[in-house]
């Protein structure tokens, strides 16, 4: 398994799960935004998909950052996301 990686910079976020066939989606709860999530076409949670700008507005809100994997122990194309919180320092 490769190593993990943590990111918040929109554009990488956004390259990753566009390159794994991923959209935005959010699980609604009460109130504004969301528990963010990405959507791979997989039966999970009830997802709505969502536009990147709203994705990123609740992300940024939120103060979060992206854990992501490049490549799984295979060598093949990883999937695994996990948004968690930004460190105090300021680095994803």
């Amino acid at each position: 398994m490769s190593e993990a990686k943590t990111t918040t910079n929109h554009d990488e976020i956004r390259k990753w799960v566009e390159e794994r066939d991923g959209q935005p989606a959010v699980v609604r709860t009460r109130g504004e935004g969301g528990i963010l999530r990405i959507d791979f076409g997989e039966p999970e949670e009830t997802l709505e998909p969502i536009e990147w700008e709203e994705f990123f507005r609740i992300f940024d809100e939120n103060n979060l950052a992206f854990l992501h994997q490049d490549e799984a122990g295979s060598g093949k194309t990883s999937r695994f996301n996990k948004f968690v919180e930004r460190d105090q320092n300021g680095n994803g």
